[in-house]
Parts: structure tokens; sequence; C-alpha cells
């Protein structure tokens, strides 16, 4: 199926690997100019923009630092100066420190919540009027069944996404009137680089909890956030869709 994602632009944020990674090469392949947003990996940036086009797609790297809305604001319209516009924001970008909550300490709720919530937050609020703009803007949070359900040892990264989650149905009641969709891929586990000795060790346990008896992969994660982003997508807004394996069936 033809996701209609020729000629649009697209900010996917935290970009650079795993599931950020997949989504930028998925929606570049479906004909969108994709921004890659980093903070510090700009070499691993480089390489995604690179593999971009060497299948002759369009993409450029941007270095922004979520928790500032200044450097926030200078990158979207870096983008837009760039591209010519802004169709759609994926918020992928995320920082979760996995702890029990009574070892937590206040640095870390602070920058936890400063790019899950504030960062979010920011990012809608300056890429908004350019969504907008164009009649059919699309923005898609990423975040984790932990917001949804509650997780031992995620218990402030799971408050800030579930911030996110009411933020981005609120968009969706304001924005819907410019023709803006708002929409939430909730995940469960996915495979990636982060807590690889936690995983090793925890993993039997893990996969018994979910039914088809496997962790999710950046692949398994990508068809759903294009299809939101696609123009095919413009009866679906305010929805959590959960992309988890069956862990969460809420």
């Amino acid at each position: 199926m033809d996701m209609q994602l020729k000629g649009r632009v697209a900010l996917v944020t935290g970009g650079t690997r795993d599931v950020g990674r997949e989504i930028a090469l998925t929606l570049a392949a479906e004909g969108a100019a994709v921004a890659v947003n980093y903070r510090d990996a700009a070499d691993e940036a480089a390489a995604v923009v690179a593999e971009i086009h060497a299948v002759g797609g369009k993409a450029k790297s941007y270095r922004a630092d979520l928790s500032d809305y200044a450097s926030v604001q200078a990158m979207i319209e870096q983008i837009v100066a760039d591209f010519g516009g802004l169709n759609i924001l994926v918020n992928n970008a995320g920082l979760a420190i996995r702890k029990p909550f009574k070892d937590t300490t206040p640095a870390e709720w602070r920058s936890q919540i400063d790019v899950n919530l504030l960062g979010a937050i920011q990012l809608c609020h300056a890429a908004g009027p350019h969504l907008e703009m164009g009649g059919d803007g699309r923005i898609i949070a990423i975040v984790g069944d932990s917001s949804r359900v509650g997780e031992s040892g995620l218990s402030i990264v799971g408050a800030a996404r579930a911030g996110v989650i009411v933020l981005v149905k609120s968009l969706a009641r304001e924005m819907g009137r410019a023709g803006v969709t708002a929409n939430t891929v909730s995940l469960g586990l996915v495979e990636t680089g982060h807590d690889p000795e936690w995983l090793a060790t925890n993993r039997e346990k893990l996969v018994r909890l979910y039914p088809v008896r496997r962790l999710g992969r950046p692949d398994d994660i990508a068809p759903t956030v294009t299809l939101l982003a696609s123009p095919r997508s413009g009866w679906i807004t305010g929805q959590v869709i959960s992309v988890s394996g069956g862990y969460c069936m809420v």
C-alpha cells in the first residue's frame, strides 16, 4: 500500500538508533524527507542520513537539546527553511533511568521529566503552527506501556510519559479543526542497545509476560508509526495504540 508520504517532511526525534532509526528509515523509504534529530550522537545521525541518501531519499541531521525551548525552536525553524515545511512530528526521544523509586534523586526526576514530558510539550508547541499550516499535519508520540499500567523501577519515566498521553489527546481535540491528527504509540519492551545486562539477566522472566513469547524489535514499531504519519490515517486521532506483543491489553 502506498502511504502517500512523497513530498512530506517528517521530524523524528532521537532518530539515531534503535526504534527512532527504524522509523526514520521507513518514513524515508515511503518517500518522506526526514529530519533526524540528535543531541550527542552526531556520528550516528550522520550514518542514518547517509543510509537514506544511499537509496535516493532525502534527509538531514539536526542537533537540539529537547529540554531547551530555544534549541527546539531553532531546530524547527531550520527544518522548515531547509525543506520548505514540516508535516509530521514523531516524538520518539526519551530518557529512562531504571531504579527503585526510593533510590531515585531529584536530579534524576528532573532529567527524565525534562526530556520525556517537557521535551514533548516544547516540540509540539514549536512545530504546531507548521503542522496546522498544511491542513493535514501529524503528531505521533512514542511512549512505553509503563506509562499506562505502571512498572516497578520506571515510576518517573512512566509518570512523565503518562503526561505525554494526555498532552497528545488534548492536542487531538484542539488541532483537529486544522486537520492535524495526534496519536500515541505505546510500546512493550523492545530489543535495543539499552540495559543489555539487565535484559540478559531477566530475559526468560520477561518473555513470559508477552503472549507472543518474544520481545519487540524496532521493525515491529515503524509500520504503525508510518501509517499514523500517512494521509491514509486521517480519521484516526486521540488514540493510544499499543504495539506490545500483548503485554498491555487495556
